[in-house]
């Protein structure tokens, strides 16, 4: 047993009595809120820097390619080594490597803020995304390590609604900071979280790791990370540059190749970083799946809102953080009073995932159905998204952590986070191109061709004209959150099936 979860057991009164849980971790409440306060930093700046994108664009005089640099420097670099990251934890120690994130990610964040150009602005995010990998990987598994299969997965709840604060608080305090001083002050809040976490790491949270004594699976760390790179690259770029351009093609299929390279590594070399056995095994498998659509549903889902609220409903980037705010606060709420954690506990977590994914696409249907044309119809979405988000993400995660050995928690992890990171790119990618098709069929003739909604409008010459493009775009939206809808319910009820299977089969084998 891991020394994360040994603790004094508690006195009783009667000495021959069977202690209940001997060996929790006595502090393991702290410890995770160390552990949130360093997700926290992460997930902050992922939505904070998006407020600060037209004062950089004014301020650095940055072009629309240096932007997407910026934003997506970060995103390709943590993707890219989340395997990684999490097998260097397992094997060298959670504790050190969370450490080592936290360190990176506020020294990038310092450079970042004291950058002059944009090329050292993306370099310091670049390496910002170096840190986020270790903390995205690390946290997890951690949460993992110190608690036991009864309390854990409130604790994998709580640890998901800091993700949901850190969706919410971003653009909010990016916009108030913005009000008040320079574009840098959005990497400079950063640095106290940073400080703060790393000595609250250093002070409370124990030490972890595998003591096999494994060989590094250096050839498969290099093969995961440059795989996964050029598979994410292809997905950020498709939508910017086409998908069957030359860029995304080269680097979609190179990634590909690259992964299917490193699985069969992976199943030759006999210290392997990811045992590709883990694929066998239908409860793993099923968690996956449903991962990968539950990431889907939100990162599709998210892009599809912002776009309905600025373009649509014609809010300002501000007022948009504020709208999508009652989403986060309801998957903050149901998960810090445990509310998820019981349901899941009482119906189990294949019910769990099918239900949550249920409300998840409800929620979704709603604001395509009712939220077309004011934010009244699309806060009732909003709200059940939410509700949907808390009870399916926790049970998601605990799934995919329960399928993994222990002493492997930091390969789970980033499997959960590489997970994430395609669900989202995929859903922006598959739903954005539905949204495409459907402006682009339904443009008037006037407009014909045009790649946008700005640049539709700009061809425009009446009111009649400007209405007609309008109503494109936000019949697109539509479209596109119904499809999304529709994926995301079909997905949440095969996971579920497929993981009450597996548990069925698991309870005869025991038997």
């Amino acid at each position: 047993m891991p020394s994360t979860t040994a603790g004094s057991p508690p006195a009783t009164s009667d000495p021959t009595a069977p202690e209940p849980h001997p060996h929790r971790n006595p502090t393991r409440w702290l410890v995770l809120g160390v552990i949130c306060l360093a997700q926290l930093t992460v997930l902050l700046d992922n939505t904070i820097l998006t407020v600060a994108v037209p004062s950089l664009t004014k301020e650095m005089g940055a072009t629309t390619a240096d932007v997407q640099w910026m934003l997506n420097a970060y995103s390709l670099v943590q993707a890219g080594l989340l395997l990684a990251a999490g097998n260097a934890a397992d094997r060298y120690g959670r504790k050190k490597l969370l450490a080592l994130g936290l360190a990176l990610f506020g020294a990038g964040s310092l450079v970042a803020a004291l950058s002059q150009t944009t090329g050292q602005l993306i370099a310091a995010r670049a390496g910002m995304g170096v840190g986020g990998a270790l903390l995205m990987t690390t946290t997890l598994a951690v949460v993992v390590q110190i608690f036991d299969d009864e309390e854990r997965p409130k604790a994998i709840g709580l640890w998901g609604a800091v993700g949901s604060l850190g969706f919410a608080a971003g653009p909010l305090i990016g916009g108030s900071l913005l009000n008040h001083f320079w574009w840098g002050s959005v990497f400079l809040i950063n640095l106290p979280v940073a400080v703060i976490g790393l000595l609250a790491v250093l002070k409370w949270v124990p030490e972890s790791k595998n003591g096999t004594g494994d060989r590094p699976d250096l050839v498969g760390a290099l093969l995961s990370t440059l795989g996964m790179t050029g598979v994410v690259f292809a997905i950020i770029s498709g939508p910017g540059h086409g998908w069957t351009s030359g860029r995304v093609l080269g680097s979609g299929i190179t990634g590909l190749v690259v992964l299917a390279v490193f699985a069969v590594w992976e199943s030759r070399f006999p210290y392997p970083m990811l045992d590709m056995h883990f694929f066998r095994h239908s409860r793993f498998v099923a968690a996956v799946a449903g991962g990968i659509l539950v990431a889907f549903g939100m990162g599709g889902s998210f892009f599809l809102l912002t776009q309905h609220l600025q373009l649509v409903l014609h809010y300002d980037p501000l007022q948009t953080g504020l709208r999508m705010t009652p989403l986060a606060l309801v998957i903050v709420v149901l998960n810090l009073t445990g509310v998820g954690a019981r349901l899941m506990g009482k119906v189990g977590a294949p019910a769990a995932i099918a239900g949550g994914m249920t409300l998840l696409a409800a929620g979704l249907a709603m604001i395509a159905l009712l939220g077309a044309h004011g934010y009244g119809g699309m806060l009732a979405g909003l709200i059940v998204m939410g509700a949907g988000l808390a009870l399916s993400m926790p049970a998601m995660a605990n799934a995919i952590m329960s399928a993994i050995p222990p002493e492997k928690a930091g390969v789970g992890a980033g499997v959960n986070g590489t997970l994430q990171e395609c669900g989202n790119g995929l859903g922006v990618a598959v739903l954005g191109a539905v949204l495409n098709s459907r402006f682009a069929s339904l443009l008037p003739a006037v407009a014909t061709g045009a790649g946008s909604l700005p640049a539709a409008l700009q061809l425009t010459r009446t009111p009649g004209e400007r209405a007609a493009v309008q109503d494109a775009f936000a019949s697109g939206v539509q479209s596109g959150q119904l499809v999304g809808a529709a994926a995301v319910l079909a997905g949440g009820l095969v996971s579920g099936l497929l993981l009450r299977r597996a548990e069925r089969s698991a309870r005869q084998s025991a038997a």
